[in-house]
Protein backbone atom coordinates (compact mmCIF):
# COMPACT_ATOMS: atom_id res chain seq x y z
CA UNK A 1 0.00 0.00 0.00
CA UNK A 2 2.74 2.36 0.88
CA UNK A 3 4.37 1.88 -2.37
CA UNK A 4 1.21 2.14 -4.34
CA UNK A 5 0.33 5.71 -2.59
CA UNK A 6 4.01 6.71 -3.54
CA UNK A 7 3.80 6.15 -6.98
CA UNK A 8 0.29 7.79 -7.00
CA UNK A 9 2.02 10.58 -6.05
CA UNK A 10 4.77 10.90 -8.24
CA UNK A 11 4.60 12.91 -11.25
CA UNK A 12 6.55 12.48 -14.86
CA UNK A 13 7.20 14.34 -17.42
CA UNK A 14 9.73 15.49 -20.45
CA UNK A 15 12.37 18.03 -19.45
CA UNK A 16 13.84 20.21 -21.62
CA UNK A 17 14.97 23.49 -19.36
CA UNK A 18 18.38 24.65 -18.37
CA UNK A 19 17.48 24.16 -14.76
CA UNK A 20 15.34 21.17 -15.68
CA UNK A 21 18.59 19.50 -16.55
CA UNK A 22 20.99 20.90 -14.02
CA UNK A 23 18.65 19.32 -11.55
CA UNK A 24 19.18 16.06 -13.30
CA UNK A 25 23.09 16.64 -13.26
CA UNK A 26 22.97 17.49 -9.52
CA UNK A 27 20.80 14.30 -9.04
CA UNK A 28 23.44 11.97 -10.91
CA UNK A 29 26.29 13.46 -9.26
CA UNK A 30 24.47 12.70 -6.05
CA UNK A 31 23.65 8.96 -7.07
CA UNK A 32 26.57 7.89 -8.58
CA UNK A 33 29.42 10.14 -6.52
CA UNK A 34 32.48 8.43 -7.99
CA UNK A 35 31.01 9.15 -11.67
CA UNK A 36 31.39 11.72 -13.96
CA UNK A 37 27.71 13.25 -14.37
CA UNK A 38 26.65 13.79 -18.64
CA UNK A 39 27.41 17.19 -19.54
CA UNK A 40 24.94 19.64 -19.28
CA UNK A 41 25.72 20.61 -23.08
CA UNK A 42 25.25 16.90 -24.03
CA UNK A 43 21.42 16.78 -22.62
CA UNK A 44 20.63 19.78 -23.76
CA UNK A 45 21.40 19.04 -26.91
CA UNK A 46 20.06 15.05 -26.59
CA UNK A 47 17.07 16.57 -26.24
CA UNK A 48 16.80 18.91 -29.47
CA UNK A 49 17.81 16.22 -31.63
CA UNK A 50 15.53 13.24 -31.56
CA UNK A 51 16.43 12.47 -27.52
CA UNK A 52 14.89 12.75 -24.47
CA UNK A 53 15.50 13.38 -20.59
CA UNK A 54 12.27 11.95 -18.17
CA UNK A 55 12.25 13.42 -14.72
CA UNK A 56 9.88 11.96 -11.75
CA UNK A 57 8.88 14.17 -9.04
CA UNK A 58 7.41 14.19 -5.50
CA UNK A 59 6.08 17.88 -5.68
CA UNK A 60 8.67 19.57 -6.92
CA UNK A 61 11.69 17.53 -5.84
CA UNK A 62 13.19 15.77 -8.49
CA UNK A 63 14.10 12.20 -7.62
CA UNK A 64 14.33 10.12 -10.57
CA UNK A 65 15.43 10.72 -14.41
CA UNK A 66 15.99 8.94 -17.18
CA UNK A 67 18.29 10.21 -20.15
CA UNK A 68 18.13 8.47 -23.84
CA UNK A 69 19.60 10.04 -27.17
CA UNK A 70 19.18 9.18 -30.84
CA UNK A 71 21.25 6.35 -31.99
CA UNK A 72 21.62 4.73 -35.61
CA UNK A 73 23.57 1.80 -36.50
CA UNK A 74 24.10 2.58 -40.69
CA UNK A 75 20.52 0.81 -41.15
CA UNK A 76 17.83 1.53 -38.52
CA UNK A 77 17.46 4.64 -35.98
CA UNK A 78 16.87 4.17 -32.51
CA UNK A 79 16.79 5.11 -29.12
CA UNK A 80 19.79 4.37 -27.07
CA UNK A 81 18.62 4.57 -23.25
CA UNK A 82 21.63 5.59 -21.75
CA UNK A 83 21.14 6.24 -18.01
CA UNK A 84 18.60 5.97 -15.41
CA UNK A 85 18.99 6.77 -11.69
CA UNK A 86 16.28 7.29 -8.82
CA UNK A 87 17.24 8.51 -5.55
CA UNK A 88 18.70 5.89 -2.84
CA UNK A 89 15.06 6.61 -0.63
CA UNK A 90 13.33 6.17 -3.39
CA UNK A 91 15.04 3.37 -5.23
CA UNK A 92 12.62 -0.72 -5.30
CA UNK A 93 9.83 1.05 -5.09
CA UNK A 94 8.29 0.62 -9.06
CA UNK A 95 9.82 4.50 -9.50
CA UNK A 96 12.27 3.03 -12.41
CA UNK A 97 9.01 1.27 -14.09
CA UNK A 98 6.99 3.86 -14.32
CA UNK A 99 9.75 5.76 -16.15
CA UNK A 100 10.24 3.10 -18.55
CA UNK A 101 6.39 3.34 -19.57
CA UNK A 102 6.84 6.91 -19.80
CA UNK A 103 9.95 6.85 -21.95
CA UNK A 104 8.59 3.85 -24.18
CA UNK A 105 5.34 6.42 -24.88
CA UNK A 106 7.38 9.28 -25.49
CA UNK A 107 9.84 7.17 -27.82
CA UNK A 108 6.72 6.18 -29.86
CA UNK A 109 5.13 9.88 -30.27
CA UNK A 110 8.74 10.25 -32.05
CA UNK A 111 8.48 7.91 -34.15
CA UNK A 112 10.66 5.01 -32.76
CA UNK A 113 10.06 1.69 -32.80
CA UNK A 114 13.28 0.13 -30.50
CA UNK A 115 14.99 1.24 -27.55
CA UNK A 116 18.19 -0.22 -26.35
CA UNK A 117 20.56 0.07 -23.38
CA UNK A 118 22.54 -1.96 -21.33
CA UNK A 119 22.98 -3.13 -18.37
CA UNK A 120 24.85 -5.99 -15.82
CA UNK A 121 22.88 -9.50 -16.04
CA UNK A 122 23.87 -10.33 -12.54
CA UNK A 123 21.96 -7.43 -11.32
CA UNK A 124 18.48 -9.29 -10.90
CA UNK A 125 16.47 -6.77 -9.66
CA UNK A 126 17.65 -4.61 -13.25
CA UNK A 127 17.19 -8.15 -14.78
CA UNK A 128 12.96 -8.61 -13.29
CA UNK A 129 12.30 -5.47 -14.86
CA UNK A 130 14.00 -5.25 -18.12
CA UNK A 131 13.15 -8.83 -18.94
CA UNK A 132 10.46 -9.61 -17.06
CA UNK A 133 8.34 -6.66 -16.40
CA UNK A 134 9.19 -4.84 -19.48
CA UNK A 135 9.36 -7.59 -22.45
CA UNK A 136 12.69 -6.55 -23.48
CA UNK A 137 15.24 -9.27 -24.77
CA UNK A 138 18.37 -9.98 -25.18
CA UNK A 139 20.88 -11.97 -27.74
CA UNK A 140 23.85 -9.77 -27.60
CA UNK A 141 26.57 -10.24 -24.90
CA UNK A 142 29.07 -7.30 -24.05
CA UNK A 143 32.42 -8.57 -22.29
CA UNK A 144 33.82 -5.85 -20.27
CA UNK A 145 31.58 -3.34 -21.71
CA UNK A 146 33.14 -0.12 -20.21
CA UNK A 147 36.57 -1.60 -19.09
CA UNK A 148 36.99 -1.01 -15.40
CA UNK A 149 34.71 0.82 -13.07
CA UNK A 150 35.45 2.42 -10.35
CA UNK A 151 32.01 2.62 -8.36
CA UNK A 152 30.89 0.43 -5.59
CA UNK A 153 28.83 -2.03 -7.81
CA UNK A 154 31.31 -2.41 -10.25
CA UNK A 155 34.75 -2.22 -8.62
CA UNK A 156 36.98 -5.28 -9.60
CA UNK A 157 34.80 -7.33 -11.44
CA UNK A 158 34.96 -7.35 -15.82
CA UNK A 159 31.95 -4.67 -16.97
CA UNK A 160 30.20 -7.38 -18.73
CA UNK A 161 27.29 -5.80 -19.75
CA UNK A 162 23.75 -7.66 -22.08
CA UNK A 163 22.23 -5.09 -24.46
CA UNK A 164 18.65 -5.58 -24.30
CA UNK A 165 16.11 -4.70 -27.37
CA UNK A 166 12.97 -3.15 -26.45
CA UNK A 167 10.67 -3.53 -29.38
CA UNK A 168 8.28 -1.37 -28.06
CA UNK A 169 5.30 -1.25 -30.60
CA UNK A 170 5.15 -5.22 -30.43
CA UNK A 171 1.95 -7.19 -29.63
CA UNK A 172 3.90 -9.51 -27.36
CA UNK A 173 5.48 -6.22 -25.75
CA UNK A 174 2.35 -4.68 -25.08
CA UNK A 175 0.51 -7.85 -24.01
CA UNK A 176 3.37 -8.25 -21.07
CA UNK A 177 3.11 -4.36 -20.08
CA UNK A 178 -0.66 -4.67 -19.64
CA UNK A 179 0.00 -8.03 -17.99
CA UNK A 180 2.56 -7.24 -15.13
CA UNK A 181 1.75 -9.83 -12.72
CA UNK A 182 1.80 -12.75 -15.36
CA UNK A 183 5.22 -15.24 -14.92
CA UNK A 184 6.69 -17.47 -16.56
CA UNK A 185 7.48 -20.50 -14.82
CA UNK A 186 9.91 -23.41 -15.77
CA UNK A 187 8.45 -27.36 -17.17
CA UNK A 188 9.51 -30.41 -17.54
CA UNK A 189 10.84 -29.19 -21.28
CA UNK A 190 12.92 -26.55 -19.15
CA UNK A 191 16.76 -27.86 -18.90
CA UNK A 192 19.33 -25.84 -17.09
CA UNK A 193 22.38 -24.57 -19.01
CA UNK A 194 24.27 -23.83 -15.54
CA UNK A 195 24.45 -25.85 -12.50
CA UNK A 196 24.68 -24.69 -9.09
CA UNK A 197 25.21 -25.92 -5.30
CA UNK A 198 24.75 -24.13 -2.04
CA UNK A 199 28.15 -23.56 -0.02
CA UNK A 200 28.96 -23.79 3.75
CA UNK A 201 27.73 -20.35 3.79
CA UNK A 202 24.33 -20.77 2.23
CA UNK A 203 26.13 -18.65 -1.24
CA UNK A 204 25.57 -20.47 -4.49
CA UNK A 205 28.02 -21.63 -6.22
CA UNK A 206 28.60 -22.29 -10.08
CA UNK A 207 29.18 -25.58 -10.36
CA UNK A 208 28.96 -27.20 -14.10
CA UNK A 209 28.21 -25.45 -17.28
CA UNK A 210 25.90 -27.33 -20.41
CA UNK A 211 27.63 -26.31 -23.79
CA UNK A 212 25.90 -29.00 -25.44
CA UNK A 213 21.85 -27.96 -25.57
CA UNK A 214 22.10 -26.58 -29.19
CA UNK A 215 19.79 -29.04 -30.75
CA UNK A 216 16.94 -28.60 -27.27
CA UNK A 217 13.48 -27.99 -28.85
CA UNK A 218 12.32 -26.40 -25.19
CA UNK A 219 13.64 -23.75 -23.20
CA UNK A 220 16.46 -23.22 -21.38
CA UNK A 221 17.44 -21.43 -18.25
CA UNK A 222 20.64 -19.91 -16.48
CA UNK A 223 20.66 -19.38 -12.89
CA UNK A 224 22.16 -16.06 -11.36
CA UNK A 225 22.66 -15.68 -7.68
CA UNK A 226 19.43 -13.54 -6.63
CA UNK A 227 21.71 -11.07 -4.27
CA UNK A 228 25.02 -10.21 -6.12
CA UNK A 229 26.31 -7.70 -4.71
CA UNK A 230 25.40 -9.29 -0.94
CA UNK A 231 27.38 -12.37 -2.20
CA UNK A 232 30.51 -10.29 -4.02
CA UNK A 233 30.57 -8.38 -0.48
CA UNK A 234 31.50 -12.04 1.35
CA UNK A 235 33.34 -13.69 -1.04
CA UNK A 236 34.66 -11.76 -4.28
CA UNK A 237 36.48 -14.56 -5.82
CA UNK A 238 32.87 -16.52 -6.13
CA UNK A 239 31.56 -13.24 -7.57
CA UNK A 240 34.12 -13.32 -10.22
CA UNK A 241 33.18 -17.03 -10.78
CA UNK A 242 29.80 -16.17 -11.25
CA UNK A 243 30.91 -13.95 -13.92
CA UNK A 244 33.13 -16.05 -15.77
CA UNK A 245 30.82 -18.95 -15.69
CA UNK A 246 27.21 -16.50 -17.11
CA UNK A 247 29.81 -14.91 -19.78
CA UNK A 248 30.97 -18.38 -21.40
CA UNK A 249 27.19 -19.77 -21.07
CA UNK A 250 25.59 -16.14 -22.51
CA UNK A 251 28.50 -16.10 -25.18
CA UNK A 252 27.94 -19.48 -26.31
CA UNK A 253 23.80 -19.67 -26.64
CA UNK A 254 23.93 -16.42 -28.18
CA UNK A 255 26.17 -17.04 -30.95
CA UNK A 256 24.12 -20.02 -31.58
CA UNK A 257 20.69 -18.79 -32.01
CA UNK A 258 19.42 -18.42 -29.11
CA UNK A 259 17.74 -15.14 -27.22
CA UNK A 260 16.87 -14.46 -23.33
CA UNK A 261 13.31 -13.89 -23.42
CA UNK A 262 12.22 -13.88 -20.13
CA UNK A 263 13.33 -13.91 -16.73
CA UNK A 264 12.17 -15.92 -13.66
CA UNK A 265 12.31 -14.73 -10.28
CA UNK A 266 11.51 -16.81 -7.58
CA UNK A 267 11.02 -16.28 -3.81
CA UNK A 268 13.12 -13.30 -2.52
CA UNK A 269 14.57 -16.11 -0.04
CA UNK A 270 15.96 -18.17 -2.78
CA UNK A 271 19.56 -18.16 -3.93
CA UNK A 272 18.88 -18.18 -7.38
CA UNK A 273 16.33 -16.58 -10.12
CA UNK A 274 16.35 -17.36 -13.59
CA UNK A 275 17.03 -16.21 -17.16
CA UNK A 276 15.15 -17.85 -19.93
CA UNK A 277 16.32 -18.75 -23.05
CA UNK A 278 14.61 -19.83 -26.02
CA UNK A 279 16.05 -20.44 -29.65
CA UNK A 280 15.50 -17.22 -31.68
CA UNK A 281 13.86 -19.15 -34.67
CA UNK A 282 10.87 -19.63 -32.75
CA UNK A 283 10.04 -15.95 -31.88
CA UNK A 284 9.69 -13.32 -34.09
CA UNK A 285 12.66 -11.49 -32.91
CA UNK A 286 15.29 -8.76 -34.94
CA UNK A 287 18.71 -8.25 -34.11
CA UNK A 288 21.96 -7.22 -35.31
CA UNK A 289 21.59 -3.68 -34.04
CA UNK A 290 24.89 -2.94 -32.14
CA UNK A 291 25.89 0.15 -30.16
Amino acid sequence: MQNRQLLESITIRLLNTHEELLAVKELEEMIWASDDPVPLHQTMTAVKHGGMVIGAFVGEHLIGFQYSFAGFDGEKAYLCSHTMGIHPDYQRGGVGEKIKLAQQKAAIAKGYDLVLWTYDPLETVNGNLNIRKLGAICSTYIQNCYGELPDILNAGLPSDRFQVEWWIRRPDVIGKLANPLKKREMDAHTKSALHFELNQQGDPEPQSIDLTQEQHDGPLVVAVPSAFQDVKARNFDLALRWRMATRGVFKHYFQNGWVVCDFIKGDPTQPVHYYLMEKSQSRTVETGHSI
